[in-house]
């Protein structure tokens, strides 16, 4: 393997765990309705929208027999998932990671299935915007992930070769992007991610707290 010269991080549920109170949120409103919504079900869109055609609302109307007030659904479930969001903090060892990778000299950047705006607002309330190199959302390209397109991005907007960087992922579709750019994919899941199959991913991790990032880099490149 050629030395490591950059890190790839997906967003949502990597850095910010933003798709459980995504997922609970919905689940409430499933609730609501006397229906449940299976995180196997959910899982289809987990950190991309280009392998599913799955969605909520009309799940939800399938399993009621009936048209619902979409409108409603989304205002009332929106405002619970945002309020949530604003108590979220820096998943465990994120920080750690870009420490370490600045001291080693190493490129960073996002690659995020999520518009431009969601990412890079939620990573300047973090402080962690100006951290990362490049920034590649849905709004760059026109396939997201299970499809390698935003990872090329990220890496051409990097300057270098997929044997050269390493992609940290928390769901089947980021993973599936992640190999099919040809670039080492850790899986490091979520609370939702964690229930779901992550199938191809070259390591796995709990936690990025788990392993440091000069750990990780001795045991790959050995």
């Amino acid at each position: 393997m050629a030395k490591i010269r950059a890190l790839l991080f997906d967003f949502d549920g990597l850095i910010l765990d933003t798709e459980w109170p995504d997922y609970e949120s919905w689940q409430e409103v499933y609730q609501s309705y006397s229906q449940a919504l299976p995180v196997e079900t959910w899982g289809q869109i987990v950190g991309g929208n280009g392998a599913s055609d799955f969605d909520p609302h009309t799940y939800l109307e399938e399993l009621c027999g009936r048209a619902l007030d979409r409108e409603e659904v989304w205002i009332s479930r929106r405002q619970r998932y945002l309020s949530n969001l604003a108590e979220l903090e820096v998943l465990p060892g994120v920080i750690d990671y870009l420490d370490a990778a600045e001291d080693m000299g190493l490129q960073l950047a996002v690659a995020s299935s999520s518009p431009e705006n969601w990412v890079r607002g939620h990573l300047a309330r973090l402080g962690l915007y100006e951290r990362f190199d490049a920034i590649k959302t849905a709004d760059d390209v026109k396939r997201t992930k299970p499809d390698p397109e935003l990872y090329n991005a990220a890496l051409a907007a990097l300057g270098v070769a997929p044997d050269e960087a390493i992609v940290f992922e928390d769901s089947p579709n980021g993973v599936l992007a992640a190999k099919a750019a040809g670039v080492f994919a850790v899986a490091v899941p979520n609370r939702i991610t964690a229930q779901l199959e992550l199938i191809g991913a070259d390591l796995r991790l709990d936690s990025l707290a788990d392993l440091s990032l000069q750990e990780l880099l001795s045991r790959i490149q050995k």
